[in-house]
């Protein structure tokens, strides 16, 4: 079996963490850092996700608020909680009804308050890519000299991530999925973060002995949640590799919630 990197288990020591910067914030400042999440699509797996949302902010004492409205009334709710000095955090949880109004829509939010990183003149790194910057680092791998491959551009993970480890000086080939030669791309790359949502789309001949694989793909297949990584990757004793569940997800709402508090340690300076 493939020797797993496990968001789940970081995120137990940084809860830790968090839990005492809170705690801080509520003694030494009385103020109660908050997110705000706008949700626009009723249905079981959006409900899902900002509910894993409020239940890690209940752990670790961060306020969340779930504000249920139809897309129409998006603008005037961001105005309101642009204005509101309790709220630290605005997250538009995506995808929206209509998705070709998400960059209009996130670029609403107060760009001091855009915790999730998506808006043009956001003040926070992209939460996704600070998850896998996290994993990676949570479990000593090395990038620095490394061949890097980022399958998958879009604006939550893919893109972000190859800036991110570009002005780092990484050396980063991004690639999309209409690669023609995805194949022969990958297989000297020594890691490959995937992203596309497309179950399935990396498979174990695309990938180098002892390769890094970070699967962040995600997509709803038959009813199941599932990644861009064929499950025979994971038979493979010699790859390093995010498991099934729990790999860069849970991270993800670690890092959404550490700029939440941060967030708040700054708008002390506001005041």
């Amino acid at each position: 079996m493939s020797r797993q990197l496990s968001g789940r288990e970081l995120v137990s020591f940084i809860k830790e963490r968090q839990a005492r910067q809170v705690r801080a914030l509520k003694q030494h400042d009385h103020i109660r850092p908050k997110l705000a999440i706008i949700q626009t699509k009723l249905d079981a797996v959006t409900d899902l996700y900002t509910k894993l949302k409020q239940r890690y902010g209940e752990d670790v004492g961060i306020a969340v608020e779930i504000h249920k409205v139809d897309q129409p009334g998006v603008e005037r709710l961001i105005e309101q909680l642009n204005m509101d000095p309790t709220v630290h955090g605005i997250l538009i949880q995506l995808p929206l009804p209509d998705p070709s109004a998400t960059d209009k829509v996130v670029d609403l939010v107060n760009p001091v308050k855009d915790v999730d990183g998506l808006a043009k003149q956001s003040k926070w790194d992209a939460t996704t890519a600070m998850a896998i910057n996290w994993l990676l680092a949570g479990y000593n791998i090395n990038l620095a000299g490394k061949q890097i491959a980022i399958v998958g551009q879009g604006r939550l993970g893919g893109t972000p991530l190859t800036k991110m480890w570009r002005q780092s000086g990484l050396n980063v080939t991004p690639l999309d999925i209409r690669c023609p030669s995805l194949e022969k791309t990958l297989i000297d790359k020594d890691v490959v973060v995937t992203a596309t949502g497309v179950p399935g789309l990396i498979r174990s001949e695309m990938l180098k002995d002892g390769a890094v694989v970070v699967d962040a793909g995600t997509a709803d297949l038959d009813g199941q949640v599932v990644g861009d990584v064929d499950p025979l990757v994971r038979e493979r004793s010699d790859i390093t590799i995010t498991p099934r569940k729990g790999g860069v997800g849970p991270l993800t709402i670690a890092c959404l919630m550490d700029n939440v508090i941060r967030a708040a340690g700054q708008s002390l300076k506001r005041r």
